[in-house]
């Protein structure tokens, strides 16, 4: 298997899963700052031109929720819970962040991290406004719902937590409020205690020249 992957949210839900399951992959490096991931060789594994990528044989993954599945089930992991009802709590919750917590949050890391990182300038401050009080919003759920629960399904670790946590290991450098909500801060504690969940990648970051 081949993992294509930069050190940005969406491929740090794969890496992390992958490492952890200790799955048999190939990571290939895209360096978004020197656009690679619009390269021809690479829009033929994803038209989209984003990372994370998955080829597993005749497979090609592009969704970083997507690539979790895949590696949870071949690897035989109740990362991906195996009672349908179960697996259905896991999809809500991978649905949920997309659409509200990892969607606000994002946007907070690309105003605070991805744009000094490429170069776009300044953070837009009605952006980073309106992103940190939707964040609130929806984070205040999440605090709530883990309030009695030390993961987000089943009482079980599961890919609904390597998703809907990406980006807590970034909260400082993206300036999420997370200080606020103690219950989440508890269940990150808890991610951090995973060796793959601290440190995802393959390698250490590139020094810059």
């Amino acid at each position: 298997m081949k993992l294509y992957y930069a050190e940005t949210m969406n491929p740090r839900k794969v890496c992390a899963v992958a490492k952890y399951l200790g799955s048999p992959v190939e990571y290939v490096r895209v360096d978004l700052s020197r656009g690679e991931q619009r390269a021809p060789a690479f829009l033929a594994e994803n038209p989209n031109g984003k990372v994370p990528v998955l080829v597993d044989g005749d497979t090609h993954l592009w969704e970083s929720t997507a690539i979790m599945a895949h590696l949870a089930v071949k690897a035989g992991s109740d990362l991906w819970p195996a009672d349908a009802a179960s697996q259905v709590e896991v999809l809500r919750w991978l649905s949920w962040d997309i659409a509200h917590f990892s969607r606000h949050g994002g946007s907070l890391y690309f105003e605070h991290m991805i744009k000094p990182y490429l170069g776009l300038g300044e953070p837009n401050a009605a952006a980073v406004e309106e992103a940190t009080n939707f964040f609130r919003r929806f984070a205040a759920v999440l605090d709530a719902h883990l309030e009695d629960r030390d993961y987000l399904v089943g009482g079980k670790l599961s890919i609904a937590d390597f998703g809907t946590g990406v980006l807590l290991p970034w909260a400082k450098e993206a300036r999420l409020p997370i200080g606020e909500f103690p219950n989440i801060q508890r269940w990150h504690e808890r991610m951090m205690a995973l060796p793959a969940w601290r440190e995802p990648f393959p390698e250490p970051l590139p020094v810059a020249a």
